[in-house]
């Protein structure tokens, strides 16, 4: 499938894009720091994170195919679905305590938690992300997905994170061409994901 055609048929990636646009236009707009852009990709984050614990364990059917756990290949057992969310919501849990004490120690200034505008672009996201985890758990019951593939998917979410950190520290926090290079480069990633994720679902097995 095409870009041009999956993003006819995926109707799930023109809210994504909305999600983004108003936080771009709403940071822009109130002049926020990147640490408060960064407070709401963090909330996106983990609540990606949330929802990715909960599909993991809504898995009816899974293949293990290229996933190990030390180092032998699993069975596609409730107790492997178990040990793959718990062993997920730690260690996703862990690296996203670690950005929320960056975001509240740094030294460049508040984070604008009263801001009407934070609080709308949160709203969004977990509005959106709770239609795509439906879209996906629905999917679900009619494959065999790759409980591997789903587990590190989240991950790539992160790395913008530590993009921003090595931008803010170079160009500063209150620089604009460090929040526009942020939001842009999130806003591509959020959707490039996105869409290998629905495409290795429409495949209707991922291996």
């Amino acid at each position: 499938m095409t870009i041009k055609r999956q993003f006819r048929s995926d109707r799930s990636i023109i809210p994504l894009l909305l999600s983004n646009f108003l936080t771009m236009v709403w940071a822009l707009f109130e002049g926020w720091q990147i640490l408060d852009v960064m407070l709401v990709y963090w909330v996106q984050s983990v609540v990606i994170g949330y929802y990715n614990y909960h599909r993991i364990m809504d898995l009816n059917e899974f293949s293990t195919d290229g996933f190990s756990i030390n180092n032998r290949r699993p069975e596609s057992t409730p107790e492997t679905k178990k040990k793959v969310a718990g062993f997920f919501a730690l260690h996703y849990g862990v690296f996203h305590a670690v950005y929320l004490g960056f975001i509240f120690n740094h030294e460049s200034g508040e984070v604008g938690l009263s801001s009407v505008g934070v609080i709308a672009c949160i709203v969004a996201f977990v509005l959106n992300h709770r239609y795509s985890y439906q879209h996906n758990r629905e999917r679900d019951r009619h494959r065999a997905p790759n409980i591997g593939t789903i587990m590190f998917f989240p991950y790539a979410r992160i790395v913008p994170m530590h993009l921003t950190i090595l931008l803010a520290a170079s160009l500063g926090s209150d620089s604009v061409t460090a929040l526009l290079a942020f939001l842009s480069l999130k806003t591509i990633a959020d959707v490039i994901m996105h869409m290998v994720e629905h495409a290795d679902a429409r495949r209707g097995t991922v291996n």
